[in-house]
């Protein structure tokens, strides 16, 4: 089943839209391919069919395997590379789109200017409690694969079918649906298959995303990914857990995002139902969450992590200075959480 979008609030986009001539299309920090994908579609889709002059901005820049996802015409701002850019869209916009994340508190350094911003703003997001009364209008469905997958719904309901979408945008839409549920892996839903076979049958290459997305990795990422299973996992009675410290990262010169998926792996361990993955930043611990059907990897980072997410798939982050003293605690405050939440 397809997500119930109304009549009005399809009105009240195309009104919002049709009153602006420049827009920006942003998403949360560190953004993954869900975040890329839905902003990168919706963009080419405000340029190609409504004729705006759209950037797309985040905080900070992609990790180097997503980078395929951004189409050509996208023009993309990163505030940690330009700053002063990242400014200059915001100020110069005259109308706001947040994606994949419920608040612009996910967008971190650019929440203030965001919300000092004198503009329309419309939210499109898939996760829990978003923050309705910041935004002119607001679509959120929880119950949906990811903001790419929700998007998709919303743009074919205002255009009347894939075909009508440019290839760029559908490609865009099903490469963030397929990093979103791990390849179909989790988060699926009916409407889910629905969109992949309908942008499949429009013309999308899934072969090609596949090739990009799981088949073009560095050398470094396979030997992290065995170095941790074999050194790195500790098991707590029902969950797994491994750290990633700052000089392991070091040690095996491993960039942004050549760690998605680890996080995953101990869950083919048969009778573990959650997993955690904790790797170092700077002043704290990034944690992301996965569990199987029965486990809330949401509580888990909503109570212990200061998180949140979906039920089965979450993340947060541990805060050196306030939830521990120092980075080598981290392990010892993992286990003793595990105990509590899994007792």
């Amino acid at each position: 089943m397809i997500p119930d979008i109304s009549q009005d609030s399809l009105s009240r986009w195309k009104a919002l839209t049709g009153a602006a001539a420049r827009a920006v299309v942003l998403g949360h920090t560190h953004p993954d391919g869900d975040a890329l994908g839905s902003c990168c579609a919706l963009a080419v889709y405000l340029q190609e069919k409504w004729g705006k002059d759209v950037s797309v901005l985040f905080p900070d820049s992609p990790a180097d395997n997503l980078k395929f996802i951004v189409p050509p015409q996208c023009r993309l701002v990163c505030q940690d590379t330009d700053p002063e850019a990242a400014r200059t869209c915001i100020e110069a916009c005259d109308l706001v789109f947040l994606l994949d994340c419920n608040s612009f508190s996910r967008t971190e350094s650019l929440e203030p200017l965001l919300r000092e911003k004198n503009a329309p703003k419309i939210l499109v997001d898939h996760h829990l409690n978003p923050e309705r009364e910041s935004f002119d209008l607001a679509f959120s469905t929880p119950a949906i694969s990811s903001a790419s997958e929700l998007l998709y719904w919303i743009l074919t309901a205002l255009d009347g079918g894939p075909g009508s979408l440019p290839p760029s945008c559908a490609t865009a839409l099903l490469t963030g649906m397929t990093t979103d549920t791990n390849n179909f892996a989790n988060s699926v839903y009916p409407s889910t298959f629905r969109m992949a076979s309908e942008l499949i049958a429009s013309g999308v290459d899934r072969d090609a995303l596949l090739q990009q997305l799981y088949n073009s990795y560095r050398e470094n990422r396979i030997r992290i990914f065995g170095y941790m299973q074999l050194e790195g996992l500790r098991i707590v009675g029902d969950a797994a857990y491994m750290v990633l410290t700052r000089s392991i990262q070091q040690r095996f010169d491993i960039r942004e995002g050549e760690t998605e998926g680890l996080v995953n792996v101990p869950l083919s361990i048969a009778g573990v139902q959650l997993s955690l993955l904790l790797k170092e930043d700077d002043g704290h611990f990034r944690v992301s969450i996965r569990s199987k059907k029965g486990t809330s990897a949401q509580k888990l980072a909503s109570v212990f992590f200061h998180g949140g997410g979906h039920e089965n798939a979450a993340g947060g982050k541990l805060l050196v200075g306030e939830d521990i003293a120092s980075p080598s605690e981290a392990p010892s405050y993992v286990e003793s959480v595990l105990k509590s939440f899994l007792s």
